[in-house]
């Protein structure tokens, strides 16, 4: 068995070299190919992507994934729409069918929880592109016409970038409705990166001088903690060899990686110096000067934009539990003077060296003195298939395409868990491996896996740490964590993206029902108690989360209270609240998953917990008993012409407007929440399909074809009306068929009367060398046909039925999702009582002279066909 364990292990950790071997050798002919495409700015085009013109339904939504590299220099996106909207209209615009465009780092952004707030009115542009950097950040802008926005490194960091277009944000947007009456939009998008030809130069023309540094691992050292346990910590020091000099205001930029999780970053200033400039040639004592620092994650800072700033000159720069990833540092001397010969100089220049060190603890371990248990969330050996042959397809297909800019992962990201919850990609339980607890059950125990608090004597700040790995193409998944326990729980639990979390630093946490991260947009907790945690951080960014437990009233004897936890990825929050489904689509580019619910006819949000249609409360501006009552009630309406058909023996006609009524009133029942008699897909099937039957009958009725030629035709009709009921039912243009092809059976019908009246012609030998006497009988014919249809119509039915026709189709324009059952409960009157209008135009034409004709013309056929066949 554990050779199996370990051929297993080794054919894993082989396919991910191989990967990793293509990705790379896919980068060198992405970058050889590039590099001899350079710009006027030692820039080169690293992508350029165009994705089509793409229809955007009501309540629907696009995602664009960018991935940006780190040697990126700046990103330009270009977005073009039909949307028709100005400054003054979009305040007039409610949010639930404002067309939006939402840019998010790491992570999709979701419209369900936006914050209206968080929506600028304004134009998206450069200028108004705000900082975006933790994971909850998300800024929207209403989608316009034309808008080119280019962003720099300046501005953005590298890594990967979500815009999100939306077509109406809100509760009611995942809800399911049965005819949506918003406006649609298309759009095309074009966005091209750009990247810089060597790592030292930065800035949006990379013209900007970027220093680097020399790094070497040294020796490591031992702490001693306040219980006299000592821990190793090992310590990465990179410093520039000489010193840098320059002037008042002259800016120098400095970068490093930090490349793991690490404790703490340290930056010192030494050897600080003044000396004039080459032009004074003068030496002597400068008075003090400052040099600012102004340090920032991920791109380059200024003076109003910036992570950490202070006086380096003064005291060092310590960032304790950095992020992950590139870190720059801009040193700004100031206050710079000298007197030479009792004359100010201004020339002077500060000289000094810079010395970095991070700070790491060794393999389990975490914490500034190194005392805190630190776990991995993985299985080493249990793969998940699916997800193997999904980043192979992922490489494969993006490197044919040119939509995946390579970016290397942590191994981590590639040997993820493996207690897999269904068939779903990226949906798993994550357990820890540490031999402590058993890798059997997706619950696992926290107290053989806390660290001891005896290690740093203190008794109520005892930290436990778990990293967990979102791996690519997984950032529309959801981190799902429980805690429950016997008696109330002493645990404070608290979640960041790309370092160690702290007390004062963190992305999400959760320490009791009043103190969390509730306000959070992307945090939902649900039903937590003082005995049970079960919150949601959703659409997760790709990469490493840490998750630290604070234990509370950590004693050294702890009690026999036992604290379970588990952690989980989830597509959908809580299975959609048992109100919906959970639908799993593709971004623009194929490459990436996400996940959404698709709620019931009464409930929405994103996970299907907001009671949309209430059995007790208001929807809108009414309630749910007459929004039954208008939209159940309207189908009595049916009777009228069902009762005419009834009356005038048109049975086929009778049994369509009956089954039409009670299946629309069974449909609607179900729509608004009331009661469903069969599923709903069934029942909004029949709806549609014996309403678009009941509008051709109609207009075959009013012919007087033979019964033979109605069953054709309504065959016919049958067919291709159930095509249109089965495939996009609900859209508007289907009323323009149905009432095309209901309009052809009538023309049909009378083509069939009018050939039948032609027949009554003799069509002898002599007839038809007679010329002016064939097209004198055809002119009776025609006069006696006009005559005809002009005498078989009631026509101030006809107006009245047209009217009530008319008056249907404006209550269909002005449906919307607020007026929706009151408009549509007077489509239902208006259309069968232009229905039942149209039956009563028919004059009864049973004692018409022409009727003679044919009677008689079939008895004829009768007795000739009888004396045919005797023998």
């Amino acid at each position: 068995m554990a050779e199996n364990s370990i051929l297993f292990c080794f054919s894993s950790c082989y396919y991910t070299i191989l990967s990793r071997l293509f990705v790379f050798f896919s980068l060198l002919v992405c970058c050889s190919h590039s590099a001899n495409q350079l710009g006027p700015y030692n820039t080169f085009a690293v992508s350029s992507f165009s994705y089509p013109t793409t229809n955007v339904r009501p309540f629907d939504l696009r995602y664009i994934r960018v991935d940006l590299p780190a040697w990126f220099s700046s990103v330009s996106i270009t977005v073009q729409s039909d949307v028709d909207l100005d400054s003054k209209s979009i305040s007039k615009v409610p949010k639930s069918t404002l067309p939006l465009i939402c840019i998010r780092d790491g992570s999709p952004p979701l419209p369900d929880v936006l914050n209206s707030s968080l929506i600028e009115l304004g134009s998206f542009s450069n200028g108004s592109f705000q900082k975006i950097q933790n994971p909850q950040d998300v800024r929207c802008y209403p989608l316009e016409r034309n808008i080119t926005v280019t962003l720099t490194n300046e501005q953005i960091s590298p890594g990967v970038w979500y815009l999100g277009l939306f077509n109406g944000i809100g509760p009611t947007r995942s809800q399911s409705k049965m005819i949506i009456r918003n406006p649609s939009y298309s759009f095309s998008a074009n966005i091209s990166v750009e990247g810089c030809a060597t790592s030292t130069m930065w800035g949006q023309y990379c013209n900007q001088t970027i220093d680097t540094f020399s790094c070497f691992q040294a020796y490591p050292t031992e702490i001693v903690s306040g219980a006299n346990l000592q821990t190793i910590q090992n310590v990465l020091s990179c410093k520039i060899f000489g010193s840098y000099c320059h002037g008042e205001g002259e800016p120098k930029v400095y970068a490093l990686e930090v490349l793991g999780i690490a404790e703490q970053l340290k930056i010192v200033a030494t050897n600080v110096s003044f000396t004039a400039s080459p032009a004074t040639n003068s030496t002597g004592n400068a008075s003090i000067a400052n040099l600012f620092y102004f340090a920032r994650h991920g791109a380059m800072p200024s003076m109003t934009l910036y992570d950490y700033s202070g006086d380096i000159s003064r005291a060092p720069l310590i960032i304790r539990t950095p992020k992950v990833g590139r870190w720059f540092v801009t040193i700004l001397p100031t206050n710079i003077s000298k007197e030479v010969g009792g004359i100010q100089n201004t020339n002077m220049q500060v000289c000094y060296s810079i010395t970095w060190q991070v700070l790491n603890c060794p393999v389990g371990k975490a914490g500034l003195n190194c005392s805190s248990e630190k776990y991995m969330l993985q299985v080493n050996c249990s793969r998940n298939i699916f997800l193997d042959l999904f980043i192979l397809v992922t490489l494969i297909v993006g490197f044919l395409s040119g939509h995946f800019l390579f970016s290397f992962t942590s191994q981590d990201s590639f040997l993820q868990t493996v207690i897999r919850r269904d068939s779903t990609p990226f949906e798993s339980y994550y357990m820890p491996l540490s031999g402590k607890v058993s890798p059997d059950s997706a619950n696992f125990p926290l107290e053989p896996l806390s660290s001891n608090s005896s290690y740093s004597n203190e008794t109520d700040n005892s930290w436990t740490y778990f990293l967990l790995n979102i791996p690519r193409g997984a950032a529309g998944g959801n981190i799902h964590i429980r805690m429950t326990s016997d008696t109330k729980i002493n645990y404070e639990i608290y979640a960041r993206y790309g370092g160690l979390p702290s007390v004062d630093s963190w992305d999400y946490y959760y320490a009791n029902r009043t103190r969390s991260s509730d306000g959070s947009m992307f945090f939902m907790s649900y039903n937590s108690t003082e005995e049970k945690i079960d919150f949601y951080i959703l659409y997760v960014k790709e990469g490493t989360w840490t998750f630290g437990l604070r234990s509370s009233n950590t004693t050294i004897n702890p009690s026999n209270d036992q604290t379970v936890m588990s952690v989980s990825v989830e597509r959908c929050p809580k299975k959609c609240s048992s109100h919906g489904s959970c639908k799993v689509a593709l971004d623009a580019s194929g490459l990436v998953s996400y996940s959404f619910c698709s709620c019931d006819r009464t409930h929405g949000g994103f996970d299907c917990s907001i009671e949309i249609v209430s059995h007790q409360g208001t929807h809108f501006y009414f309630g749910h008993i007459w929004q039954s009552i208008a939209l159940i009630g309207s189908n009595a309406a049916a009777i009228l012409p069902a009762y005419w058909a009834l009356r005038q023996k048109a049975f086929a006609e009778w049994v369509i407007f009956t089954c039409s009524g009670i299946s629309s009133g069974l449909y609607h029942a179900c729509d608004v929440g009331t009661w469903c008699a069969l599923s709903f897909g069934v029942l909004q099937f029949m709806d549609f399909w014996l309403s678009f039957m009941a509008v051709v009958s109609t207009f075959v009725y009013l012919t007087t074809v033979d019964e033979v030629s109605k069953r054709v035709i309504h065959t016919v009709v049958a067919i291709l009306t159930a095509l249109m009921a089965i495939t996009k039912a609900t859209r508007s243009s289907n009323i323009i068929l149905v009432m095309a092809i209901g309009g052809l059976g009538l023309l049909i019908g009378w083509l069939v009367e009018f050939s039948t009246s032609l027949r009554s012609l003799s069509f002898s030998r002599g007839f038809c060398f007679n010329v002016p006497t064939r097209w004198e009988n055809i002119g009776v014919q025609l006069s006696n046909l006009v005559k005809t249809l002009l005498r078989r119509f009631r026509w101030g039915f006809v107006l009245a039925g047209f009217s009530a026709l008319a008056m249907a189709a404006i209550s269909w324009k002005l449906e919307s999702s607020e007026s929706y059952w009151i408009w549509h409960s007077l489509w239902h009157v208006t259309i069968y009582t232009s229905s039942f209008l149209f039956l009563c135009s028919k004059e009864d034409i049973i004692n018409n002279e022409n009727q003679t004709t044919p009677d008689g013309n079939y008895g004829l056929t009768r007795q000739d066909s009888f004396s045919r066949a005797e023998p």
